[in-house]
């Protein structure tokens, strides 16, 4: 049987052994959207719990816009233009309209890159589009800490000193966060690094509410709703949601809380994929560009199928890694893995009240690591970097799964094509 595996900007054609038992694991249907920029026009007039954009733009001085960084293939081109069309026509001065990337601690986009990103050389034009710096201390307002777990919370001061305030994004399954979007793009998206890195420390990321498609008891989602309180005033968001053909099936625009919500209802319906049984072989993805650019992201295709990984398992994932591995503090990190092994490494970083930057992604990779076997595909990375990831590297997927299928006895084999955007869970 022939299958296709998201990969980097296209496919990655891949034939199984014959006399497997492939079960193919997508999301739900969505229809596209037949005319999207009809629909975001009309999300942006009749908001969720809220008036239309125009009428809260009236009387305002200055604005700030989040949107989210290069790992995330929200369309910007779709967004920005009429909403930055509708703030200047309601009389905020150009000058005073800022795109503020949300870039967490994740490096700046800048160059072709930010033009790509944003997606239209009109909203270059017209206003300012700037990155968000966690670690420049003089950036952030210091609102104090969490009522419950002590978290220290610090915004970009570009965020909260504007008038108007909306964060747009993509709103998918999260691994920790249970979904992206909405508040997830103002903490961790614009937080100073002491807020990110509390949020990432084990205290929050062993807790087992901190899971993708869970908001009940998950500490992530909580430690964010007080955030938001803390903000004071209102904020607004813009919220998308893509199929696997990256065409967009879903916008609103209203109170960050109620609109997000509201898209959070709609993945969860696409998203969520009951299996009845579990599997000894799972093929899947990191979803393709911008996912799979670093080893980095390509972790988060390794944590969502673990709910239908049978004890031992191989879980075999295909992620084109162009960048490498991801920042250096990442590279320190997986080198901890492999040295002390996942155990030793997890040990290492419970006491912590801050987590070092980006450890966080070793710390998830551990967890589908004490259920499975891990074999990775990729042509992006080196020598060196391969070392670094701590789990196998193959060069051919059909091998792989011919491998696993004789080693386990099981001819039943999950194909997941578009990775980390399909939650699959075992529903007896």
């Amino acid at each position: 049987m022939n299958v296709e595996l998201a990969y980097s900007r296209g496919v990655l054609p891949v034939r199984l052994p014959d006399g497997c038992d492939v079960t193919v694991l997508r999301k739900q249907p969505m229809q596209p959207l037949a005319d999207p920029q009809a629909e975001m026009a009309a999300a942006y007039a009749q908001p969720v719990d809220g008036p239309p954009l125009a009428q809260l733009a009236r009387g305002r001085a200055s604005a700030c816009i989040l949107i989210c960084d290069i790992t995330r293939p929200v369309p910007n081109r779709l967004i920005l233009p009429p909403l930055i069309r509708t703030l200047l026509a309601a009389g905020i001065p150009a000058k005073r309209i800022t795109v503020l990337v949300a870039t967490g601690l994740h490096r700046p986009n800048e160059g072709e890159e930010l033009r790509e990103l944003v997606g239209d050389d009109w909203v270059l034009d017209t206003v300012r589009v700037e990155n968000h710096f966690a670690r420049n201390d003089a950036d952030h307002v210091d609102l104090g800490v969490t009522s419950t777990r002590g978290t220290p919370v610090k915004l970009d001061r570009r965020f909260m000193d504007a008038e108007l305030r909306i964060a747009t994004g993509l709103v998918e399954p999260h691994f920790m966060a249970g979904f992206s979007g909405g508040r997830k793009v103002i903490a961790p998206g614009i937080a100073h690094q002491d807020t990110i890195r509390t949020f990432h420390s084990a205290k929050f990321m062993e807790d087992p509410g901190a899971v993708q498609c869970n908001l009940e008891r998950n500490p992530l989602h909580e430690e964010q709703l007080e955030i938001l309180r803390m903000i004071g005033g209102d904020v607004w968001a813009v919220n998308t949601v893509l199929d696997e053909h990256r065409r967009t099936t879903f916008v609103n625009f209203g109170e960050i809380l109620a609109s997000h919500a509201q898209a959070v209802d709609y993945v969860r319906r696409s998203s969520s994929v009951p299996v009845p049984r579990r599997f000894s072989t799972v093929v899947t993805s990191a979803a393709g560009f911008p996912l799979d650019a670093t080893y980095y992201q390509t972790v988060k295709g390794m944590v969502m199928p673990m709910d239908i990984l049978a004890p031992g398992a191989d879980l075999i994932i295909a992620s084109a890694c162009t960048e490498g591995m991801g920042s250096p503090e990442f590279c320190a990190a997986q080198a901890r893995l492999v040295a002390n092994g996942p155990d030793g490494f997890l040990a290492s970083i419970l006491p912590k009240r801050f987590a070092d930057v980006d450890e966080w992604q070793t710390e998830m990779q551990v967890k589908p690591m004490r259920v499975a076997n891990i074999h990775l595909y990729t042509d992006g990375l080196d020598e060196a970097d391969r070392a670094l990831t701590g789990v196998n590297l193959i060069d051919s997927i059909e091998h792989a799964v011919a491998r696993s299928i004789e080693r386990s006895g099981d001819r039943a084999v999950a194909v997941i094509p578009e990775g980390p955007y399909v939650v699959p869970y075992h529903a007896a």
